[in-house]
């Protein structure tokens, strides 16, 4: 499949509107405590989740955000009748006071658990309802059990939020399309058989898949049932025969017969639970990622038909092959020129004449050129001077903001390309930075060029070494809050579990697994700082001396844009990190400067000389 250059329409994937307002969020919060009123409970849980435990839902499942106003993409709201809890990350904590009401109070989370919460908001006990569909089978099993002699219970029932919207968007309904081999390296007949072969091994009959992008890299679809994400809605069982029974909507697959083939059995997604009870086990589920009506269809304890297990697409699906980690190299050079076309546009812009969202149109005006684009990966965060320390910033009509003079802009983007998904942030000076904001940078660079060079012994997981990204900032007595670097998948999830860099992360990181490496550090009320490129890990080369028995690994760099020399103080990097920042930027004027204009190339130039 050729992947040329061409111009796409004029229009942009990204909107700009304003999604929720705080003031919506109390009337819908009253009829909420109506409904709850009505059937008899002092609470009711809102997770962000979906029925498929995805990290992205779709506008019918946005229902934190629909009643909180919160539209982070982690947390939940607990609503009692005389209290609304919002539980929400360090990522979140300053994006939440902007959105939410005073009639929602915004809990430090995981610093502050649910059942801690309740146990302190219901002293007397309580009756607080949840949805089966929206919680793991794990945050039941750990809420319950927390809650033991509370006089807290929580109760099984229907979605009283879906009972009070009343213009609650229809479920997405859009065409699957089948994903070319030459981009997922594997048939699905190939992978269905490797799979089935694990649960024979472990004497298991079938296994329950409920992850959008699992179902969707186990039988090569792609879909958009979910922006930003080309994945299907639905559920799958693969037997250990290597049958799959799906459970979707059929329309949505017109035309896929005999790419899908008669070993997978597509049904309506109606059918899903009735098929559960028909199943003769031992049946594996994944409790931390399979909702609790799984369990409670299959039997109420996982000594019945249900077994404990790892979802079996979790680590292959992670393990990108030649083929999908090709593709992605491919996709992240186009991607580096769009940037590089980008940062020489923006440079030659005067301070306090452009606003994000003419920032954000002109990016994605850059990634239109390429035909193998599908959409973006993620909404592009675009904050300058204050709104760059919101983590995870959302410019609308309302708080587009103009680039001034002394301004840091935090650029976070990328592009689901046919070949592979991209995810880049470069943070940009807009004429003179501060001083401050400088040393910040240095340190934020510093760790991200020490995982960049770091060499690990494998077996190792992302809580092993996600330090390493950090130790300039501790050394300065400051910190960020969120994770060093998260997976990502082949034209698929940009956040993709289950490898991490994290400090909860006990995945051993293996050969094929593509994660970010994106240190950041963020003053709330002033600036935002985050430089981000995705990895791929390798086999490490043998070096002389080393121990020839110890398998070491270390990273493959995929993307590739310059780094804003100025905002980089010289004295504050060690030689070796500045040996490595020279190096890479000769890479990336090698690779990127022949896919660039005339002008674009010249900036690039200056941009990657040495310092």
């Amino acid at each position: 499949m050729s992947l040329k250059l061409k111009v796409k329409g004029s229009g942009v994937f990204q909107s700009f509107e304003v999604k929720a307002r705080p003031e919506q969020g109390p009337p819908r919060l009253a009829a909420l405590r109506a409904q709850m009123a009505q059937a008899g409970l002092d609470g009711f849980v809102i997770p962000r989740a979906d029925a498929h435990q995805g990290e992205y839902v779709a506008a019918r499942d946005a229902r934190l955000g629909w009643l909180t106003g919160f539209t982070g993409s982690a947390g939940f709201c607990v609503a009692l009748r005389d209290v609304a809890g919002v539980f929400i990350d360090g990522r979140y904590r300053t994006q939440v006071k902007a959105q939410v009401a005073a009639e929602f109070t915004p809990v430090p989370w995981p610093e502050v658990s649910m059942a801690d919460w309740l146990r302190e908001q219901l002293p007397q006990g309580g009756r607080v309802g949840f949805d089966p569909w929206l919680h793991t089978v794990d945050q039941i099993a750990q809420a319950m059990a927390a809650l033991a002699g509370s006089g807290v219970e929580l109760l099984r029932g229907d979605n009283l939020v879906d009972a009070v919207w009343e213009d609650q968007p229809a479920p997405p309904c859009a065409p699957v399309k089948a994903h070319p081999l030459e981009f997922a390296g594997e048939s699905h007949a190939d992978k269905r058989a490797r799979l089935a072969q694990t649960l024979v091994a472990a004497g298991e009959k079938a296994a329950v898949i409920t992850l959008p992008d699992s179902i969707c890299w186990l039988l090569n679809i792609r879909g958009s049932d979910i922006e930003r994400n080309p994945v299907v809605h639905g559920f799958a069982l693969l037997h250990s025969d290597g049958t799959v029974d799906l459970f979707s909507e059929p329309s949505k697959f017109a035309g896929l017969e005999a790419h899908l083939g008669r070993d997978v059995r597509l049904q309506p997604q109606e059918g899903f639970l009735a098929a559960l009870k028909t199943l003769q086990g031992p049946v594996r589920i994944d409790t931390s990622t399979v909702p609790q009506i799984v369990a409670d269809t299959l039997g109420d304890t996982l000594g019945g038909a249900a077994r404990s297990g790892a979802e079996p697409c979790a680590l292959p699906k992670a393990r990108k092959n030649t083929a999908e980690i090709e593709g992605a190299a491919q996709a992240h050079l186009r991607d580096g020129a769009a940037m590089v076309e980008m940062l020489a546009w923006l440079d030659a812009q005067a301070p306090g004449s452009l606003t994000e969202t003419q920032v954000v149109r002109q990016l994605e005006t850059f990634r239109r050129r390429d035909n193998a684009l599908q959409d973006i990966s993620f909404e592009t965060i675009a904050g300058t001077g204050p709104n760059g320390a919101i983590m995870h910033y959302r410019v609308t009509e309302e708080t587009d903001s103009l680039l001034e003079e002394g301004h840091l802009i935090v650029l976070d983007s990328g592009g689901q390309y046919l070949d592979g998904t991209t995810d880049i942030t470069r943070t940009i000076s807009i004429g003179t930075p501060p001083v401050e904001a400088q040393q910040a940078f240095t340190r934020v660079l510093a760790g991200m060029i020490a995982m960049s060079r770091l060499r690990w012994p494998a077996g190792l997981a992302g809580a092993h070494i996600e330090a390493i990204g950090r130790m300039p900032l501790w050394l300065a007595g400051q910190d960020f809050d969120h994770g060093l670097g998260h997976g990502v998948g082949a034209y698929l999830s940009v956040h993709e579990g289950p490898q991490r860099l994290s400090r909860v992360s006990m995945v051993p990181l293996e050969p094929g697994m593509i994660l970010s490496n994106e240190p950041g550090y963020y003053r709330e009320g002033a600036f935002g700082i985050r430089i981000e490129n995705l990895l791929v890990v390798q086999q490490a080369a043998p070096l002389p001396g080393g121990d020839a028995h110890r398998a070491m690994l270390d990273w493959r760099t995929l993307a590739f844009a310059p780094i804003d020399r100025r905002l980089i103080v010289p004295d504050m990097l060690g030689g070796d990190a500045r040996d490595w920042l020279n190096a890479y930027h000769r890479e990336v004027a090698e690779k990127i400067g022949p896919r660039v204009s005339a002008t674009a190339h010249l900036w690039l130039k200056a941009a990657t000389a040495p310092i």
